[in-house]
């Protein structure tokens, strides 16, 4: 994400720079902000000094509102949970009051429609979050918009070309050539990190076969074996 922010050179009307992601650090940090600092950034919510619980009680009260009014069953539970939800980036766009979640993310890319199914499940994740804000803005007529920009990837390094990279543009990285690099490190990085994950999962299943059977998730175990035409040996003595 600090690279997108990087690369993103587009400037607004008084000729800044039009997008901010204020929770790309550095190449290294990242921050990922919940609802708190999102409203804040936007002047829909105001951070009280510590006690009493008052931010809480304030926005709970808003997501209450917001669920009544969509007749939208929740719980407690529901919304300690919608709270606590926070997208893997942000951009803000103060000119025009434009905020999109960001998500990155990494799906296994061996159906034809893995990237419409991981994109659904991506978009229902924060749907009722957009429809939160939006709902919100529209009561203190803000004028401030929420949306949601996936980027996703196959973990063989598969990805929707001409998609990915209109999003990019969608976020200030004019410049084509920036756009192929940035879409080049991704699917060199997302290659590097699955062929680290399946050299340490052939280590664990030559030298622990039994902790490795316990800690993988049932779904790899069950179905995936013959897939990757694993074949178990005994442990080494």
């Amino acid at each position: 994400m600090f690279l997108i922010r990087k690369s993103s050179t587009e400037l607004n009307d008084a000729s800044e720079p039009r997008w901010h992601f204020p929770s790309a650090l550095s190449p290294e940090a990242h921050a990922e902000w919940g609802l708190y600092k999102i409203l804040e950034y936007m002047g829909l919510h105001e951070i009280l000094p510590p006690g009493a619980g008052q931010n809480r009680a304030k926005l709970r009260k808003d997501i209450e509102e917001y669920h009544t009014a969509y007749a939208i069953d929740f719980d407690d539970t529901d919304i300690d949970t919608f709270i606590a939800r926070r997208p893997d980036g942000l951009a803000f766009d103060k000119e025009k009051k434009l905020c999109v979640f960001l998500e990155y993310t990494g799906a296994m890319d061996t159906n034809e429609d893995w990237a419409e199914k991981k994109e659904q499940e991506k978009n229902d994740r924060y749907s009722s979050h957009l429809g939160f804000i939006n709902y919100l803005s529209h009561r203190e007529k803000s004028g401030w918009r929420a949306s949601q920009t996936n980027f996703t990837t196959g973990v063989r390094g598969s990805l929707h070309t001409n998609q990915f990279l209109t999003r990019l543009e969608s976020l200030g990285v004019n410049n084509q050539n920036t756009r192929e690099a940035i879409r080049n490190r991704t699917v060199q990085k997302t290659l590097s990190r699955s062929d680290m994950i399946f050299k340490f999962f052939f280590i664990a299943l030559n030298f622990k076969t039994d902790w490795t059977l316990q800690n993988l998730p049932t779904e790899i175990v069950n179905k995936n074996m013959e897939r990757f035409n694993l074949h178990l040996q005994p442990p080494r003595m």
